[in-house]
């Protein structure tokens, strides 16, 4: 193929914002971090709570369980644990 030095140089161009592209995507890449679950839920169980967003809205559902979790999690002695930790240090 031959090209004049203007379209030599544009060509020259594009490839080096094409590496600039390359470096930002390899950077995304390598910062990305793998999206575990909080929670691993039954089978049967995300079949009602995907039925449950079906009828009542996913929000709805979301906050319920947010609140139910939150309640459940409350009983639990978190603060002591936490303090235990900071004594062992």
């Amino acid at each position: 193929m031959k090209v004049n030095d203007q379209e030599k140089q544009s060509l020259s161009d594009s490839i080096d914002k094409l590496n600039e592209g390359l470096d930002v995507i390899i950077q995304l890449y390598n910062d990305a971090e793998a999206d575990k679950s909080l929670i691993a839920f039954e089978d049967d169980t995300i079949e009602i709570i995907e039925k449950a967003k079906g009828v009542y809205g996913e929000k709805e559902i979301d906050e319920r369980i947010n609140k139910i979790i939150k309640e459940i999690l409350s009983l639990l002695p978190l603060d002591q644990i936490e303090k235990t930790k900071e004594k062992s240090k």
